[in-house]
């Protein structure tokens, strides 16, 4: 039987924010000294772990036959073939949680026959849950959030987020910001392309590109983009960015600019 998805967002929704107020209280107190290395930059530690472990007990209560594609490996090999699969990351931003940067998220998506219906990001800095449901749109602390509707790139803000382990093709994305700083409002960097997302389709920012991203970083905020009635793509093809390593989001009206700004130096 097909879960009610839009009581499933509020379940969701409510278990993320429980988990979230564990990362705050490891937030006043924690030791960079227990960081780990998964590779060059890329860091983790016991609350990465924890809180992900927390998510899929949780979720596999709300969903059990359900499958999971996890950043930690906490719930076993990622699994592909179920017809319900939970996308995790518990802490996107984990680089900022270490330094005391107060922009992080828990970014928790369900996909069936590898759709997007539900999808939640709860930043954990400002408290706030954003919701969206497959055709039921997106919510922020349960307040309707809508893309703006500025039609132009050089009045709009953008986002994107640095590339740290992977620099082959580090000149192209120079030249590609270069273009974005003269042709844009601004460009910020927040360090979670969860928020990122979430902000587009909140409004507070107009656009948001990013490469080398994995399936956990940006599954839910796909979802609230698209149901905030903006647009998601990769790169330089309509092509679904879930599994695809590059992300193009915006509010719609200035998507073909965006792309074409990164076509003119992407190969």
């Amino acid at each position: 039987m097909t879960p009610d998805f839009t009581q499933l967002s509020h379940d969701l929704a409510a278990l993320c924010r429980r988990t979230a107020q564990f990362i705050s209280q490891e937030a006043a107190t924690f030791d960079r000294g227990k960081v780990e290395h998964k590779g060059l930059h890329d860091l983790v530690s016991y609350v990465d772990q924890e809180t992900e472990r927390r998510l899929v007990a949780g979720l596999r209560e709300l969903l059990p036959e359900a499958g999971f594609i996890t950043e930690e490996g906490t719930a076993g090999p990622d699994a592909h073939t179920e017809e319900f699969v939970w996308i995790i990351d518990p802490l996107d931003g984990t680089t900022n949680f270490v330094h005391g940067l107060p922009v992080y998220c828990i970014s928790v998506a369900l996909v069936q026959h590898r759709e997007l219906v539900v999808g939640v990001v709860h930043e954990v800095g400002r408290d706030e849950s954003f919701r969206a449901v497959r055709g039921g749109g997106a919510f922020c602390n349960d307040q309707p959030i809508h893309v703006t509707d500025v039609a132009e790139l050089n009045s709009s803000l953008i986002a994107t987020g640095f590339p740290y382990h992977d620099f082959g093709k580090l000149d192209d994305f120079l030249k590609i910001l270069g273009a974005f700083f003269q042709r844009s409002h601004g460009v910020r960097r927040l360090g979670s392309a969860a928020a990122d997302l979430a902000y587009v389709a909140a409004g507070r920012c107009e656009g948001f590109f990013e490469f080398n991203l994995n399936s956990y970083d940006v599954a839910a905020g796909i979802l609230l983009v698209r149901e905030a009635g903006g647009h998601v793509t990769q790169f330089l093809m309509e092509g679904d960015p879930l599994f695809g390593r590059e992300i193009v989001a915006s509010n719609r009206l200035i998507h073909a600019e965006m792309q074409a700004a990164i076509g003119e130096f992407w190969r």
